[in-house]
């Protein structure tokens, strides 16, 4: 498989751009390959700039739960952007995606559209200290927010409540206020309000994590989250960027049956257009400007071409619910094919269409876990794959994401590929 063309772009690119990528994943460096370019994908399949056809698992990294290019969803966008691409002011098509979030996702009484995940939680964290009159977050160490300055942080030295910014350029002071836990370890949210109960305004967590690769939520664990921040009067915020309408048509909320008190989405709300949400409670809501104290704004918020792709998503989804069962289908019969193949030798995690291989024979249960994987495997794991035909994240620490478009075909040739793999 060639990739003479994607080098000589990415040689023009380093010449213009950082790293020559605009997002730090897509430089290949976790696997050391040249990346790929894209020019295209329609369904399954996703086509680079020297021509080499794969079966695609990235997705945009969930977008595409319906496939690259759906035809309904490019029609309503072709139509919005014949009727211009950006007006500064409210649309019929705002209204539209926010009641069809609502409807599937009762929780979100009201919401606000933004441009991307990490504006949406950093607008909802401000939201949450805004409601309490706190001023501390509580977030679990691997989970991924976006990069928003009090959010990019880790625990130092092993130290829960002594947080240092996890990218330069970011001051102390920025961070001092975030409280990191252990994703799964009740004890260790337990032993954060017990220190700081009076101050700590909210919980945010992903509900599955999935940005140090898939980690399930234990048995329990979100619920216990949702008591403590009740107990404590503290509020609850799922950031559903990538489980929201994934795992099922009311996200990871419904698949688990708890409910947080604010919510973020992206990725599929906007049917793969730039877009995120943030919402909740409608007494919380009504502290963001106008109504309330709480400044929030965005020329390009509520994008009438991404609000078409994110509608039209939507609906087809409501339509036909059987998506669900059908990709969480393709997706086990993976796993259950490299698991058979590994005998062992790796941990798989899967919940719904989401699911990932990490190279360590212990159980994945949180990032100290996660990051005892063999990424020199990993990167092996991936060469061989992507010279298949098989077009997958670049980092151990991500998610495969199955779409309605892959085929029973592409599934078994993908379990076959996996099933000749030296382990």
């Amino acid at each position: 498989m060639t990739d003479i063309k994607s080098k000589e772009l990415f040689e023009a690119a380093k010449r213009r751009i950082p790293g020559g990528v605009n997002s730090p994943v897509r430089a290949f460096g976790a696997v050391g390959k040249t990346p790929r370019f894209i020019v295209s994908a329609h369904g399954s399949r996703i086509t680079d700039a020297d021509g080499n056809e794969m079966i695609d698992y990235v997705g945009s990294y969930g977008p595409a739960i319906l496939g690259h290019a759906h035809p309904r969803v490019i029609e309503k966008v072709t139509q919005a952007c014949e009727d211009g691409l950006s007006f500064g002011a409210p649309t019929e098509r705002e209204v539209r995606l926010a009641e069809l979030i609502a409807e599937q996702m009762p929780s979100m009484e009201s919401s606000r559209m933004v441009n991307s995940g990490t504006e949406a939680v950093m607008s909802a964290v401000r939201l949450a200290r805004a409601f309490t009159g706190r001023e501390k977050i509580v977030k679990f160490k691997g989970c991924y927010h976006g990069h928003s300055d009090g959010l990019l942080v880790k625990a130092g030295s092993g130290a829960m409540t002594a947080s240092i910014p996890d990218s330069a350029g970011v001051p102390l002071d920025f961070t001092k206020h975030t409280l990191l836990a252990r994703y799964n370890d009740t004890d260790s949210v337990k032993e954060l309000f017990a220190g700081h109960h009076e101050s700590i305004a909210a919980v945010i967590v992903e509900p599955v994590a999935a940005n140090m690769g898939v980690v399930p939520p234990m048995p329990g664990f979100l619920a216990f989250l949702r008591e403590i921040t009740k107990k404590y009067g503290a509020l609850l915020i799922f950031d559903e960027v990538i489980t929201g309408f994934r795992l099922a048509p009311g996200g990871a909320q419904e698949y688990f049956d708890i409910t947080p008190d604010l919510t973020t989405l992206g990725k599929i709300a906007g049917g793969g257009m730039p877009v995120g949400v943030y919402g909740g409670r409608r007494d919380i809501m009504e502290l963001a400007a106008p109504l309330g104290p709480v400044y929030q704004a965005g020329t390009l918020s509520g994008n009438p071409a991404a609000m078409a792709a994110g509608i039209e998503t939507l609906l087809i989804l409501k339509e036909d619910p059987g998506i669900y069962g059908r990709i969480e289908k393709k997706a086990r019969q993976i796993a259950d094919a490299v698991r058979k193949a590994a005998k062992g030798s790796v941990c798989v995690n899967q919940v719904g269409s989401l699911l990932s291989v990490f190279f360590t024979d212990a159980a994945v249960r949180d990032y100290e876990s996660a990051v005892l994987s063999d990424t020199r495997r990993f990167a092996d794991y991936f060469g061989y794959l992507l010279e298949r035909g098989i077009y997958t994240a670049p980092s151990q620490f991500e998610a495969m994401f199955v779409s309605d478009a892959h085929t029973d075909g592409e599934i078994a040739y993908t379990c076959r590929v996996m099933r000749e793999m030296k382990w």
